[in-house]
């Protein structure tokens, strides 16, 4: 059996995605899914680089290792292999289904695939100090929980 992509995207590919990436290969090992879900994280706007210290650090308190990531740009190929594309802001949905109509139906912000109400965007950290980080992480992990049967499901 292939295994299904599910794809994470934020600005850069630098905070957010690379932690909601390490959180969600985590739940899915802890829930022995891994071996039928490949997960990806991509930026908008990406540049080549490695996760932030603070977003390194904040991942390996939760005893996840992202430090060997490295941001890369969202692209038509990425989209299309991906099952389910989760956003970390309501605009970053609405930019990937302006420039790609095609993938209607399986972009959505995490948020609102976890059921959540009202605003649909997790913050960005950068720049904003450890807190700041922690606060998001915490926010990813908890969406994450929150939509993992659905996300299982909801990759074709």
């Amino acid at each position: 059996m292939p295994r299904k992509t599910v794809l994470l995207v934020c600005y850069g590919n630098i905070c957010r995605s690379p932690m909601a990436q390490g959180f969600l290969n985590m739940i899915l090992e802890r829930n022995d899914r891994g071996e039928e879900v490949k997960v990806l994280s991509a930026g908008l706007n990406a540049v080549g680089g490695t996760p932030t210290a603070e977003a390194i650090e904040t991942m390996r308190q939760e005893g996840i290792e992202i430090s060997g990531l490295i941001s890369r740009q969202l692209t038509k190929k990425l989209i299309e292999e991906a099952g389910l594309i989760l956003t970390m802001e309501k605009r970053y949905k609405d930019d990937i289904l302006s420039r790609h109509p095609e993938a209607k139906g399986k972009v959505f912000t995490l948020k609102e695939f976890a059921g959540e109400k009202g605003n649909m965007d997790i913050e960005d950290p950068y720049g904003k100090g450890m807190e700041a980080y922690k606060t998001c992480a915490m926010e990813i992990k908890l969406c994450l929980a929150n939509a993992f049967k659905r996300i299982v499901r909801g990759v074709s």
